[in-house]
């Protein structure tokens, strides 16, 4: 019995960190795609009853702990990129157009290769474009309300130091107290306690394909879906991606209707799930992972209640909490972009132009950030100097001095291990 009990507590923790950690950047962002309240309150009941269902399944079948979760970075990328041309519908079709793309690199392994071999400073430099925006709101909040955003701040940083798992939840917590005190006596009395499914019909633009269902695709690929593999891959589990890419691309098809961006592999929660604190034994946590689906899948009956509570809070507040739920999301992604000091002005070019949130023939920034970034890369790859002959002899006046680096043909240190085969991933859920 108590090896049972130890990977089910594990699994209800992670489903209540992953809900209560980031489900404010979903609401955040599937409003500002243009959602009621009541069409966000459907997509965060969508996406928790599809990434439920996925972990489940990916678990019991596979025997492996595979958490699944939204894609909190492409919930920032919807606040950074706004409403699409078209509205809300558009902004579904662009849902389901992701979620056919990730199908496809399930399908097709050099389509998954491809988005993989994207160069990670880059990819780093779009994502930490895309979380600039809702990480600056903790500043914003403080200079606007000044006592309400300052507790939820100092109980972030109280829970950061002494117990860091709960600290977004935390300030969750606080930012929750605010609201009921200060919030208007009727404002949460129509709050439904259960929420309803509401289907959009979906529809289509060039401009939100490109500017809207791409960058969600390769975010949700770059910032979730490899990250997760190489968490498990940190534990000793070889998971099957492609059945992962497949039942994840399923899911965000079937949760799009309903107003849900996408669904795919979990980072952090991985780890709660898939570590030794959800069970001494390897063979055991699949329970854990299997529990939080469940349990993801229950806490989304109160997507009505959040979403009532978001609406009645000042904005500001809760892209407050959404941002300190991503400042983790966003020193690992600048991390990555500038480690290397030979893509550092190509990963800083991105950042920019990303963060800019510029709309170029109704393009968001995040397309355009990748793309000058890989256009800085191709440039100085150009402009690199040639190696010499094998057979063209060194100047005779000019030694090499004793502390200067190895020649060109000798062999320099080896390559240092990638920080994500180790099991550290961006930091989002």
């Amino acid at each position: 019995m108590a090896g049972r009990v130890q990977p089910v507590l594990a699994g209800v923790v992670t489903a209540l960190v992953g809900f209560a950690s980031s489900f404010t950047v979903v609401l955040a962002g599937l409003r500002a795609a243009g959602a009621s309240d009541a069409q966000a309150a459907s997509g965060l009941l969508a996406l928790c009853v599809a990434s439920g269902l996925a972990a489940a399944w990916l678990g019991w079948r596979y025997r492996i702990p595979m958490s699944v979760a939204w894609s909190t970075p492409g919930a920032a990328l919807l606040v950074a990129t706004g409403p699409p041309p078209g509205g809300w519908p558009v902004a579904v079709g662009a849902f389901l157009v992701s979620g056919v793309l990730i199908v496809a690199a399930g399908l097709f392994p050099p389509l998954g290769r491809a988005v993989a071999a994207i160069p990670k400073p880059v990819a780093g430099a779009m994502l930490a474009g895309v979380l600039l925006p809702l990480c600056t709101a903790p500043v914003r909040a403080l200079v606007e309300l000044p006592v309400v955003a300052g507790s939820v701040v100092v109980g972030w940083l109280l829970l950061h130091r002494f117990a860091r798992r709960w600290a977004v939840p935390g300030a969750l917590v606080v930012a929750v107290a605010a609201i009921a005190l200060t919030a208007p006596p009727t404002g949460l009395t129509g709050a439904a306690l259960i929420p309803s499914v509401t289907l959009t019909a979906p529809a289509w633009n060039a401009s939100a394909l490109v500017g809207l269902a791409l960058p969600l695709f390769l975010v949700t690929m770059a910032a979730q879906n490899v990250p997760g593999m190489a968490v498990l891959g940190g534990y000793g589990y070889r998971p099957p991606f492609g059945a992962a890419l497949r039942t994840t691309g399923l899911a965000s098809l079937l949760a799009a209707p309903a107003g849900g961006h996408a669904v795919n592999l979990a980072a952090i929660t991985a780890a709660l799930a898939a570590g030794p604190d959800a069970h001494p034994d390897p063979e055991r946590r699949w329970i854990a992972s299997v529990t939080a689906g469940a349990g993801l899948a229950v806490l989304g009956l109160g997507a009505g209640v959040a979403t009532t509570l978001v609406a009645v809070a000042p904005p500001i507040l809760i892209e407050a909490v959404a941002g300190l739920a991503l400042l983790g999301a966003l020193a690992t992604a600048l991390a990555s972009a500038v480690t290397d000091p030979a893509t550092r002005e190509a990963a800083v070019v991105t950042f920019v132009v990303t963060a800019s949130g510029v709309t170029l023939i109704g393009v968001g920034g995040a397309f355009w950030g990748l793309v000058a970034g890989c256009l800085m890369l191709l440039l100085f790859r150009r402009r690199q100097p040639a190696p010499p002959a094998p057979d063209q002899p060194a100047a005779p006046d000019q030694p090499a001095a004793p502390d200067q680096p190895a020649a060109p043909d000798q062999p320099g240190p080896p390559d240092q291990p990638d920080p994500a085969a180790q099991g550290r991933s961006t930091r989002v859920s």
